[in-house]
């Protein structure tokens, strides 16, 4: 009878260590999206899906067993860089880091404090965790518009919506992390919230200048979830999508002169070389005429346009508010000069924005420049494109 209890105790304690072998290997196959660790080991590796940065230039990941380092530039010209450790909830907080702010993750309650942010949760499974946004005005994500309706998410201003922050509704929500943008150094959102007390980190996606650039952002927001698993998935299929398509134009030997945006307050401030919409019609098969000024944006007089520029076959970003050919004129009689007008090859990208003025363009759009990039080799190439229905573009209809 001894050695029966002793032969079922030895069985079971086989089977114990086998479950806590299974356990424990179940920890390492992917990164913990839901929960804490429950039992710290020092030397399992709590992050095996990773990303790499390959075409954004603004934020860069170090990873460690339990936490990460990330560092992003966090506007256009900034002299330094800002640091964040992510540490995985339920294991120590690594020594040496005593002036970098430290969150944990993954974040579990979160506020979002530009649109750019929203595509790249909705793929990734995420949005549940979001629990407030700057605002809804210009939001063209209809999953997050159906949250904001039912009150699981809540609007505190700031941000996209041009008001303050309502910081006693933001404390009201307990974030674990607030995402926002600054634009320029003497940016105050930061400091606001973090003198509230608040926990908050910076985005800058927006100075990525390459198309595939700005999209891998997606892979930073997914650093604060563990999601890069999932990130990495969704990102491979925009960047093979957006080759092919590149190589579709490859060899493109009519490439169409094109021109872009319009003037504000007496000012054209044409793309310049190191815009993202310049590589879109360069990778799109055009002849972009302000291709070789370098810069982002060249601010140019309405009489310089008109000369270098009023014969361009094509005239794409006009003005999202434009919608015929006389709100055009009526802005300025010359543009009756542009060739494109004639011709009526003046494309806004328009097509998909609400009545606040929120484009998707600059919501889903930035996360998926594949799109983008179809949608302007549909407008220059048909031919390459057939089945190809336009996303974010269309045609400036005639006031006739």
């Amino acid at each position: 009878m001894k050695a029966t209890r002793n032969m079922l105790w030895v069985l079971c304690l086989m089977l114990a260590l086998v479950f806590t072998a299974q356990a424990q290997d179940a920890e390492v196959e992917g990164n913990l999206t839901d929960g804490c660790v429950a039992e710290y080991d020092e030397t399992v590796d709590y992050f095996p899906a990773k990303v790499s940065v390959e075409y954004a230039e603004s934020f860069s990941v170090e990873y460690f067993n339990n936490y990460k380092v990330v560092s992003m530039v966090p506007w256009p010209g900034a002299e330094e860089s800002l640091e964040y450790v992510l540490v995985q909830c339920g294991t120590p907080a690594p020594e040496g880091y005593e002036d970098i702010p430290m969150f944990e993750v993954p974040v579990q309650r979160f506020v979002a404090m530009t649109t750019t942010i929203l595509p790249p949760m909705d793929e990734q499974g995420i949005l549940d965790r979001l629990v407030a946004v700057d605002t809804t005005l210009f939001t063209s994500n209809e999953n997050v518009l159906e949250m904001t309706a039912s009150g699981d998410i809540v609007e505190i201003g700031g941000g996209g919506s041009g008001g303050d922050i309502n910081f006693e509704l933001l404390l009201s929500t307990e974030p674990d992390l607030v995402m926002a943008q600054e634009f320029y150094a003497g940016g105050t959102t930061l400091t606001q919230l973090q003198e509230a007390g608040i926990p908050a980190v910076l985005n800058a996606d927006y100075a990525d200048t390459s198309p595939l650039g700005q999209a891998e952002w997606g892979k930073y927001v997914a650093l604060f979830f563990n999601t890069e698993a999932e990130a990495n998935v969704i990102f491979d299929g925009i960047a093979e999508r957006y080759q092919e398509l590149v190589a579709l134009t490859a060899d493109v030997e009519d490439r169409p002169t094109v021109i872009a945006a319009s003037p504000f307050s007496g000012t054209w401030y044409m793309p310049g070389a190191d815009s993202t919409i310049a590589q879109l019609l360069a990778d799109a098969g055009a002849d972009f005429l302000w291709k070789d000024e370098p810069g982002t944006s060249v601010p140019l007089d309405m009489e310089v346009v008109v000369e270098n520029g009023a014969d361009a076959e094509y005239w794409v970003n006009a003005n999202q508010y434009w919608q015929t050919t006389d709100d055009m004129l009526a802005d300025d009689s010359r543009f009756a000069e542009f060739q494109a007008l004639e011709n009526g090859n003046i494309w806004n990208n328009n097509l998909r924005m609400n009545a606040n003025g929120g484009s998707d363009y600059f919501e889903s759009g930035a996360a998926h420049p594949d799109v983008i990039l179809a949608d302007l080799i549909k407008i220059f190439h048909p031919d390459l494109l057939p089945e190809h229905e336009l996303v974010y573009y269309q045609q400036l209809a005639s006031g006739e």
